[in-house]
């Protein structure tokens, strides 16, 4: 069992910032892979960041140059930076975590989200 839990969510004025963290816990072999999702109200969820385990990230064109995302392998940890923020950041974001379990299976879990609520 794997478990994803998101923190540091919030409330904060446009241009402000905010510092989300991700932590996977359980019987853990490796993760290959972690990302942050958001899905904003009537919107599709959407991949926002994602780091590998060797550090390559990816971000959608939206949060380039205001979003930094980074991980601490030895924590199983993922942060996410983010500046500059705009109402249209506002959404609840998702953690993701891939990898596999102590006994070599498969997983993808995500967390259960944690709401960002940026004001104009």
């Amino acid at each position: 069992q794997v478990q994803v839990v998101e923190s540091g969510g919030g409330l904060v004025q446009a241009g402000g910032s905010l510092r989300l963290s991700c932590a996977a816990s359980g019987s853990i072999f490796v993760i290959n892979a972690m990302g942050w999702y958001r899905q904003a109200p009537g919107k599709q969820r959407e991949l926002v960041a994602r780091i590998t385990s060797v550090g390559s990230t990816n971000y959608v064109d939206a949060v380039k140059g205001r979003f930094t995302i980074s991980r601490d392998n030895a924590k199983n940890t993922v942060y996410l930076q983010m500046t500059s923020l705009k109402p249209e950041d506002t959404a609840v974001y998702y953690c993701n975590a891939q990898g596999l379990t102590s006994l070599h299976y498969n997983f993808d879990y995500r967390g259960q989200g944690t709401q960002v609520t940026v004001s104009s």
